[in-house]
């Protein structure tokens, strides 16, 4: 049936017609609650699938009890197949408490599982019960480990109210809040108060509005979006922040193993280049974010002296250093920003590089994307049917439109200069 003769089947069925005939496709997508007797005259050798198709008329909402008839042919290895599941897997779901085979087995490698038992039980009958035993093992063990990767409570942790409290009232959500919205506005974004909540612009342009940062003002402002710590962008600025700002105190480290003309201060930076917009749907992998680390070294006389920098660093790496005070005041910020003008001018070249890397790569992967596109469209005009065929190419178009406007995004780069360590270093002096 095309998608329209379908859909007057349904409507039919829901008006004055009493039986539906249907194949396999209407196992999955309809809704049929409206009925309750389900008859199964070719049953499906997984349960999994005649669980689904059962699940067309037992769903939330449904008044009446369903009754489901499964036919199998008597003195078959299917009904005997059947029966031993029947019988084993009503086990299982009493040990899980649950009613539904559904609940317990809805997972891909689950379905693989019992299709691969059916194959075995034509070719060796006489195995069929040992097989089964094993399967079921393995249904259980997955079962198990779904249960609990899925728990919303560990149940061997006690809930202790006062800790509870203490973490309601912790100013980790304000700390989010003004995290955020210092970021957006120094980042080209907006971030705009409305009564409990905000209405929040990215810097790539997207809008967010009735955003909370507590749960307090979550319950309070209809539509609420509370931004938290498990949001990826939350977790991507909280990455971010850097370890070292103007005006914090510079620890002075004495170096026994530098010469006494040393002196000055020493810093390392992380040059990145990271796109705006997010990956390209499907990837995941580190290559969209790089990064190169830069030691820097500013004579206490203006020198810049890079091989000397490289010198401290291993050095550092060895511990052979003493703290011996700290820079702070004015004097700290001045050194911060010699150091970020000369980290600036030599990272240069590294986030060219990163940057020549990031579009060979978009290169690649819009090469790679545009042939899969393709061979999605060649396949799909082959599809016989006139509707169905128009609807998949609609569908291709708007998945391919989507796909071009992030692919676009990720062509905007944002340089990104991090200083992650400072010190004041004198050579000559301290101990090892």
């Amino acid at each position: 049936m095309s998608i329209e003769d379908r859909l007057k089947a349904q409507d039919a069925f829901a008006g004055d017609k009493r039986i539906l005939v249907s194949t396999d496709a209407g196992g999955e997508g309809l809704n049929l609650q409206f009925c309750h007797v389900v008859v199964n005259y070719d049953i499906p050798w997984n349960p999994m699938k005649l669980e689904q198709r059962i699940g067309r008329v037992d769903r939330i909402g449904q008044d009446k009890a369903v009754r489901a008839f499964n036919f199998v042919l008597a003195d078959t290895v299917e009904h005997r197949v059947q029966e031993v599941l029947e019988e084993k897997l009503g086990v299982i779901l009493r040990e899980f408490g649950v009613d539904k085979t559904g609940d317990v087995l809805d997972s891909a490698q689950a379905g693989r599982l019992f299709d691969e038992l059916y194959v075995e039980a034509i070719l060796d009958p006489e195995s069929t019960s040992s097989r089964v035993d094993a399967l079921l093992d393995k249904v259980r063990h997955e079962a198990q480990a779904a249960r609990e990767a899925a728990s919303v409570l560990d149940g061997s942790e006690q809930l202790d109210p006062d800790e509870a409290k203490r973490v309601m009232e912790h100013p980790l959500f304000y700390w989010v809040e003004q995290m955020t919205v210092h970021y957006l506005r120094a980042n080209g974004g907006r971030a705009v108060r409305r009564g409990k909540s905000w209405e929040l612009t990215w810097p790539n342009g997207e809008e967010q509005r009735n955003v909370v940062f507590t749960a307090k003002d979550a319950a309070a402002v209809r539509s609420a979006h509370q931004l938290t710590t498990e949001d990826p962008r939350i977790r991507e600025l909280v990455i971010r922040l850097p370890r070292f700002v103007p005006g914090q105190p510079i620890l002075r480290v004495a170096m026994s193993g530098l010469s006494k003309d040393v002196r000055g201060i020493w810093s390392l930076w992380r040059v990145g280049a990271h796109p705006v917009a997010s990956p390209v749907e499907g990837d995941r992998s580190p290559g969209w974010r790089q990064w190169r680390f830069l030691a820097v070294f500013v004579h206490d006389d203006g020198r810049v002296l890079l091989p000397t920098a490289r010198h401290i660093w291993d050095a550092m790496l060895g511990e052979s250093g003493s703290s011996v005070g700290h820079v702070s005041g004015a004097e700290a910020e001045v050194a911060f920003g010699q150091s970020r003008e000369v980290a600036e001018a030599q990272g240069r070249p590294l986030y060219d590089e990163l940057l020549r890397e990031h579009r060979n790569r978009l290169e690649k992967e819009r090469a790679k994307a545009e042939y899969a596109h393709a061979a999605r469209r060649r396949a799909t005009e082959r599809i016989g049917l006139p509707e169905v065929r128009a609807h998949r190419i609609a569908q291709l178009d708007a998945e391919e439109a989507q796909w071009r406007e992030q692919f676009g995004g990720m062509a905007e780069v944002v340089p990104e200069m991090t200083p992650l360590l400072l010190a004041w270093v004198e050579g000559g002096t301290g101990n090892d």
